[in-house]
């Protein structure tokens, strides 16, 4: 197979060659890790600069840092403008701290040796169907998280990252009107429920989580002026919520296995205020072979907390097993919809 790229024909690289670049994600994750960690976007924030100032600014090891470095701008990940000399780019830009749409918490995340070290036991979950983490941790993952605070930090920041960049997308593609309070369960920091209150100046709102979690939530409430109309409550919502006419979950169902998914949705159907909604903001995965960032996220699920990214027949069935029906899928301009299912 040859490509045409205009006047020339250039050979397709052969599939050796395809499936070694791909198997190579590995050392581009820890490579985005090492950026994010040692914060060279940061540096390079006012200008180019030398592989050499920045191994200095950031406390490395300058030969060592130039292959690191030089390999991300192969990717578009900072740019070699001269030789040896170092810029930012659009992409490395988002690795910056404290600017809106950073995904630098999440980088972290995804290579903190306690998160990247699951996947090396992924074939644990191939063969058994059990999480990976459990089989790297000797617990599940939230679990270790309630032990391990400065790990759960991390992870919650980079919910909070991922809320940042979805929830302005759930909030413009949905009409939140009619509804009295909502109850953003496991809602971390409030982040997507601060929002969602912030463009609906009449809706109140119940923020629940794990108490260490919504301990943390006040900063957030007051940052977006909303505090007077949250109650935080904690608990466990595999038995119980509280009452509220609407619920709100970004990216929780997809956390847990059907069982588990089902007790969920169950203990809202108890506390369901009237008639109600449920609402998921969750990707959906497509049928068929297409790319989509939902399909490589669910070995997240699989390998992490136990769970599953679903195709909408899967989400309707799912809602029919707790008492619910599915409404409507709401697609927003994220790769994130909003899932609408009301009492069945």
């Amino acid at each position: 197979m040859e490509t045409n790229t205009g006047s020339a024909m250039t050979p397709a690289p052969p599939p050796q060659a395809v499936i070694m670049q791909l198997s190579m994600g590995a050392a581009v994750t820890q490579a985005i890790y090492v950026a994010a960690k040692l914060g060279i976007a940061d540096i390079l924030a006012n200008g180019e600069k030398s592989v050499d100032e920045i191994a200095i600014a950031a406390d490395a090891h300058s030969p060592s840092l130039y292959r690191i470095l030089r390999s991300l701008a192969s990717l578009g990940v900072f740019t070699e403008t001269e030789k040896r000399i170092f810029a930012n780019t659009p992409v490395s830009e988002v690795l910056r701290s404290g600017i809106p749409g950073s995904m630098r918490g999440s980088m972290i995340f995804m290579g903190e040796p306690w998160h990247y070290n699951v996947w090396a036991d992924m074939l644990h979950s191939a063969k058994t169907g059990e999480t990976a983490w459990k089989e790297t941790h000797g617990e599940e993952v939230f679990d270790w998280f309630a032990k391990n605070p400065e790990a759960s930090e991390i992870f919650n920041g980079c919910m909070s990252e991922l809320s940042a960049g979805s929830a302005p997308a759930v909030v413009a593609g949905y009409d939140f009107s009619g509804i009295d309070t909502i109850a953003d369960i496991a809602g971390g920091h409030g982040l997507m429920l601060s929002q969602i209150l912030k463009a609906n100046p009449t809706l109140k709102g119940i923020l629940f989580d794990m108490e260490h979690v919504v301990s943390g939530a006040g900063e957030m409430l007051r940052s977006y002026g909303v505090e007077d109309r949250v109650r935080c409550v904690s608990g466990d919502f595999f038995s119980e919520v509280p009452a509220a006419d609407a619920y709100i979950m970004k990216h929780i169902i997809h956390d847990w296995d059907d069982e588990r998914s089902i007790k969920i949705l169950e203990s809202i159907h108890r506390a369901m205020i009237g008639e109600g909604k449920v609402l998921l903001a969750e990707m959906v995965i497509p049928e068929g072979n297409d790319p989509h960032p939902g399909k490589m996220l669910d070995l997240e699920m699989l390998t992490s907390p136990g769970g599953i990214e679903r195709t909408a027949d899967e989400y309707s069935q799912l809602f029919e097993k707790a008492g619910f029906r599915l409404n409507r899928i709401v697609p927003t301009m994220s790769p994130f919809s909003v899932i609408e299912a009301v009492k069945g």
